[in-house]
């Protein structure tokens, strides 16, 4: 590495225009997005309620038979009322819904629209990043904000390797795209930093090891979390109609698009399972480079100890989601309490504490 290299100012607006660039698509993503949900939410669909209503209708029918035996002369038998009991991973057994759009030409023409829309934003703040990279001979991550450049970036490149393996996540679009303008917003505004060389303490080959593994992990994790809390709006509304209610129109039309709330939560589950492993790597990472760099491997450092909490959380979660006690809504929250300790380990961390990982500014 070139410590004396200077910073090619070129590249540097460049990087610039093109993360402005990027926003300007995702936003044109996001109402492709909307235009998506609200044509496909003129179709009907019923497939939960139909779902629920069956063991009903057949416990109804049982009764019926029972009775008639009872009336041609037999002994009546009495059975007890098949009712809609919870599944083993925790919610019902319903279908899924058809997707974002669900059965309409329009629905589905738009989300096709908004998908292109999302892979030509991607693109574009792919090639900011790297375009920041190459204006300073490094990696695009020594700061808060190429942190969030390349998160969000690592996150939409997630959910599109998700669709190109034909996995049913269209769903993830419309939050994702939010989300990501939101992050890009705060990242352009608030914690924009000048391209510039690294101080001494970065320049370490650790620094594309540790880091990058850990924007992939925060990117994984993300797209769990939007999992879970769709999981509990849709365990709410898989609650309401097995109860006898009836959600609204908009609920309805929401909800009967999503998966059910059994693949909502395998979902997440799956996907916060599979990325443990490496967040578990990114803290072993940290700590030799810490070792190599401070002469230590632990110091308590607020990073240090949140990243550590966000482990022993996702740990808690996955072995609470394991146990047949600790499936469902309460695994849920678990969930959710461990991606909020990750985004204070983000954001919390290096804006509000002072620590041994704030030399490199927001």
């Amino acid at each position: 590495m070139n410590l004396a290299a200077a910073t090619n100012e070129n590249l540097a607006n460049a990087s610039n225009v093109l993360i402005y660039s990027s926003m300007a698509v995702y936003t044109l993503a996001f109402f492709a997005h909307i235009a998506e949900w609200v044509f496909g939410s003129r179709s009907k669909v019923g497939r939960t309620a139909a779902a629920l209503s069956a063991p009903a209708a057949s416990a109804g029918a049982g009764a019926s038979a029972a009775a008639g035996k009872a009336q041609a002369g037999g002994t009546a038998v009495l059975e007890r009322p098949k009712v809609v009991t919870r599944a083993a991973t925790g919610t019902r057994d319903v279908p899924d819904g058809p997707g974002a759009a669900g059965g309409t030409f329009k629905g589905d023409l738009w989300g096709r629209i908004a998908v292109s829309l999302t892979v030509v934003a991607f693109l574009v703040e792919a090639s900011g990043v790297a375009t920041r990279a190459l204006s300073v001979e490094r990696a695009p991550w020594a700061n808060m904000y190429e942190f969030s450049i390349t998160f969000s970036t690592v996150a939409v490149g997630s959910y599109l390797v998700l669709l190109a393996l034909k996995k049913n996540v269209r769903w993830i679009g419309l939050p994702l795209v939010t989300t990501v303008l939101l992050d890009l917003g705060i990242a352009v505004t608030t914690l924009y930093t000048d391209s510039d060389q690294l101080v001494p303490a970065l320049h370490s080959y650790w620094l594309w090891i540790h880091v990058s593994t850990a924007i992939l992990c925060g990117a994984v994790f993300y797209l769990g979390a939007v999992g879970t809390i769709l999981y509990l709006f849709r365990d709410s509304y898989e609650n309401k109609i097995a109860s006898g209610g009836t959600p609204g129109k908009f609920a309805s039309s929401v909800m009967e698009r999503l998966p059910s709330a059994a693949s909502l939560d395998k979902f997440s589950y799956r996907i916060n399972a599979a990325v443990f492993p490496l967040w578990t790597f990114t803290i072993i990472a940290g700590a030799i480079w810490a070792g190599d760099a401070w002469g230590r491997y632990w110091g308590w450092d607020p990073k240090e100890v949140w990243s550590f909490i966000t482990w022993v959380a996702y740990a808690a979660y996955l072995h609470a989601r394991a146990t047949a006690g600790w499936k469902g809504r309460k695994a849920a929250y678990l969930a959710l309490v461990a991606f909020a300790c990750w985004l204070f380990n983000y954001y919390g961390v290096n804006i509000f504490v002072s620590g041994l990982h704030s030399y490199a500014g927001v």
